[in-house]
């Protein structure tokens, strides 16, 4: 089969690569959807170090749904040849306390599996991961969405978690790429009032029809003090970074309400406090990783039974030959997600 692999320098190549086989408590799914996250972009742009032979490059892709198309030895009857399923993109040692409440990525045991960073990921026909990463996709649901739940749109979700009780507050989603239109999305059926903060016109817009109450079009006023004008002075209960920029981080922090906590998932900025000027506020600064698998599907359930629109979030739909083409778009960052469909 041929799978996508990341070289750096905005280059990427297919390769050709054996198809896979399920091992101990593994299965084969066919995959049908392959989300391009954000953070596939820091492979993509990584300066290139050399490119290592093509039998041990990790094809990339970590927003996988498909079908279960073969069973390894010691897989029980939960999963069957058929199942439509998303893939919580992370594998650990299963025993440990971690990954028996669903946080694989933070294996106590041992260094976790990343699907498309230190295991072979999504964006080729096949893939093999542990029968425990694969999950139940709800029939309603397709299996783009499926694929955005697995990291983009969960993210948002587990932001939101991390924040705690929202319904009834102002909260405010810095970023309306799709991590931040589908923290829009998910507050707002939560029952916040969605303050969105960007600087592109286009996804301001875009996030009133995912939810949003209220925009803030950073590019030409004073976000903090629009922040504060919107909630009468009193700054913002609750903020979820999503775009990764330092001043955006910044920001930020300065429009929470006393109290305020604010929930950082952009990659790439950076998150400063002075105490001295901070401490009176009674602030809580958290960060957020993806979310856990039990939490991936109850963020599902969630969307099917709130029939809430993620399939919107994908502007471009791209056949797995069309990657260099895919990628130099979505490198852009002015549309949309991107998937590739199988």
């Amino acid at each position: 089969m041929q799978g996508l692999v990341f070289h750096g320098d905005r280059r990427v190549s297919l390769r050709p690569f054996p198809d896979p086989k399920p091992g101990e408590g593994e299965v084969v799914i066919r995959v049908t959807a392959s989300g391009m996250c954000g953070s596939d972009l820091h492979y993509y742009r990584a300066p290139a170090d050399g490119t290592p032979a093509a039998a041990k490059v990790c094809i990339g892709g970590h927003e996988p749904a498909g079908v279960v198309e073969e069973l390894g030895p010691g897989v029980d009857d939960s999963l069957a040849i058929g199942d439509r399923v998303m893939i919580h993109h992370y594998a650990g040692c299963g025993r440990c306390v971690a990954c028996r409440s669903g946080w694989t990525q933070m294996c106590t045991t041992s260094a976790p599996l990343v699907y498309g960073k230190n295991a072979h990921g999504a964006h080729a026909p096949f893939m093999q991961v542990a029968a425990r990463s694969a999950l139940r996709l709800p029939d309603s649901l397709s299996f783009e969405a499926g694929a955005a739940i697995g990291c983009g749109t969960g993210t948002a979700w587990g932001a939101l978690e991390r924040l705690g009780e929202i319904g009834g507050t102002d909260v405010v989603v810095f970023g309306q790429g799709p991590v931040g239109l589908s923290a829009t999305m998910l507050a707002a059926a939560r029952g916040a009032r969605v303050i969105a903060v960007d600087l592109e016109p286009k996804r301001l817009a875009q996030s009133i029809r995912f939810g949003a109450a209220e925009t803030v079009d950073a590019g030409s006023v004073d976000a903090v003090q629009a922040i504060k004008d919107l909630t009468r002075g009193s700054g913002a209960p609750a903020i979820v970074e999503t775009s990764g920029a330092t001043a955006a981080a910044k920001s930020a922090v300065a429009a929470l309400a006393p109290w305020g906590r604010l929930c950082v998932v952009g990659l790439g900025g950076t998150v400063e406090l002075d105490v001295r000027q901070n401490l009176s506020r009674q602030l809580t600064v958290m960060t957020s990783w993806s979310l856990s698998s039990v939490q991936q599907l109850e963020c599902a359930d969630f969307i099917d039974r709130h029939g809430l629109p993620v399939d919107d979030l994908f502007s471009d739909r791209w056949s797995l030959g069309q990657a260099e083409e895919a990628y130099t778009k979505f490198d852009k960052q002015d549309a949309g997600k991107g998937v590739f469909v199988f």
